[in-house]
C-alpha cells in the first residue's frame, strides 16, 4: 500500500482546524487536512449562535480570555478584508433585580480583568430607545460583540488553505496512530490508506480525546476526557424586533450563559442554548422545552408569546468540564513531555472557539515551529 508523506497533518476541519491549516500553510509546507465527514464544519462549527464574543466572561480561564480578546479583533479584521458577512451588533447583558445587578457589576469587573474596558451601564431612557421591547432593571452594553457568517468564514479559510497547497481529504477518519522516530503514521478508514507526517495537530473537536488516546496518551490521567454538552435552540416567528444580542445573567453553577436572544444576518431571532449533558451525539431538539425557553426569555422580552417559539437546531460542545465540576480552560499544547514530540492537542475547544479560531491558529503555529 502506498503511503502518503507530509510534513504536517491536521485532524479535523471545523473552523479551528481550517484556521490552523491555513496559518501553517503560509510557509508552503506539504500539509494534509483530514476530516471524517463529507465536508468541513459539519459538527460544532455549524451548530452554534455565530456570535463574535468580546472576552467578557471566563473567570479563572486565562487562555480562553486572552485568545478570545485577540480573536475578536482579528476576526473582525479578517472578515472586513475577505468580505465575509458580519455585523457588530453589540450586546446587552441585563439584570432583573438588585441581586442580578450585583452580578452585572461582577461581570463588568471580570471583563476589565480580561482587558475589556469598554463595557458601560446604560440609562433606562437610553436602552429603551435602542430596544423598546426589552424589559430590565439594569443593562450593560458590550460594543464589540457581534455575529458572523460562520459558513462564509469556513469557506474562506478552506479556499485560502487549499490555494496555499493544503491537501484536504474528506470522508477520511483517522482510525489508528502509530508514533515512530520520524513522526506519526496515520491509518485512515481502517486501512483504506495511510499517511505519514512529522507534525500532527489534533483539532478533532468532539472526538479530540479519542484521537489523543489513539496516539497513546492516557486521557483520564491527563484530564483530556471530553463530555458532550448539548444545547437546544428555538426560533421566534414572528421575530421580536430586536437589534442587539440580549443576554441574561448567567445561571449560577452552570457552564452556560443562559437562554439568550441572538439574530442571524438575515434578521432571524433565535433563543438558546440551554445545557444538557448527553452520552451520545444526537441533534434532535426536545420540543417539550418550549415552555422553559419561553419562561426564561419572557423575563427580558415580555411581549414574546409561547406560540411564537419553534424548534430550531441543537449543537453539542466538547466540554472538559463534567456535570458539577469546576470550569476548565482550553487545552492547547505540544506533547513532548509525554514522549510525543510534534503532537499538538487542541482539546475542549468550545465557546469561544469560533471567535478565537484565528488566534488559536497563531498559537499552534508558535507551538509547531520548534518541532520543524
Amino acid at each position: 500500500m502506498q503511503e502518503l508523506d507530509f510534513t504536517i497533518a491536521v485532524i479535523g476541519a471545523g473552523v479551528v482546524g481550517l484556521a490552523v491549516a491555513e496559518a501553517l500553510s503560509r510557509d508552503a509546507r506539504p500539509i494534509l487536512l483530514l476530516e471524517k465527514n463529507e465536508r468541513y464544519g459539519m459538527e460544532t462549527s455549524s451548530r452554534n449562535s455565530e456570535v463574535i464574543h468580546a472576552a467578557i466572561h471566563y473567570p479563572g480561564l486565562p487562555l480562553k480570555a486572552a485568545l478570545c480578546r485577540e480573536g475578536n479583533r482579528l476576526l473582525y479584521e479578517y472578515c472586513e478584508n475577505r468580505k465575509i458577512p458580519f455585523k457588530k451588533t453589540g450586546k446587552f447583558i441585563v439584570s432583573q433585580d438588585p441581586a442580578e445587578t450585583e452580578e452585572l457589576w461582577k461581570i463588568k469587573r471580570q471583563a476589565e480583568e480580561n482587558g475589556v474596558s469598554n463595557l458601560v451601564f446604560l440609562s433606562r431612557p437610553r436602552w429603551k430607545t435602542l430596544e423598546p421591547d426589552l424589559e430590565a432593571r439594569d443593562v450593560i452594553f458590550s460594543p464589540d460583540s457581534g455575529i458572523v457568517d460562520a459558513h462564509g468564514l469556513m469557506r474562506s479559510l478552506s479556499l485560502q488553505a487549499e490555494s496555499q497547497g493544503v491537501t484536504a481529504a474528506f470522508r477520511s477518519e483517522v482510525t489508528a496512530i502509530r508514533p515512530d522516530d520520524g513522526g506519526f503514521e496515520l491509518e485512515v478508514n481502517h486501512g483504506e490508506y495511510r499517511a505519514h507526517t512529522r507534525i500532527l495537530v489534533n483539532s478533532a473537536g468532539l472526538h479530540a480525546d479519542r484521537i489523543a488516546a489513539l496516539a497513546g496518551l492516557d486521557i483520564d490521567e491527563l484530564g483530556y476526557r471530553l463530555h458532550y454538552g448539548k444545547g437546544d435552540y428555538f426560533f421566534a416567528s414572528p421575530p421580536p424586533p430586536i437589534r442587539h444580542l440580549i443576554y441574561p445573567i448567567p445561571p449560577s453553577g452552570q457552564d452556560s450563559l443562559g437562554i439568550h436572544a441572538t439574530m442571524d444576518l438575515g434578521g432571524r431571532v433565535r433563543f438558546g442554548p440551554d445545557i444538557e449533558y448527553v452520552s451520545k451525539i444526537d441533534y434532535r431538539v426536545d420540543e417539550t422545552k418550549a415552555a422553559l425557553f419561553h419562561a426564561s426569555a419572557k423575563r427580558y422580552l415580555p411581549k414574546l408569546s409561547l406560540d411564537a417559539l419553534h424548534p430550531d437546531m441543537s449543537g453539542i460542545r466538547p466540554k472538559l468540564r463534567g456535570p458539577g465540576e469546576p470550569t476548565r480552560d482550553f487545552i492547547i499544547g505540544e506533547e513532548s513531555a509525554s514522549g510525543l514530540r510534534g503532537f499538538v492537542n487542541l482539546i475542549g475547544i468550545e465557546s469561544p472557539g469560533l471567535t478565537a479560531a484565528l488566534t488559536i491558529a497563531r498559537y499552534v503555529r508558535d507551538l509547531v515551529s520548534p518541532c520543524l
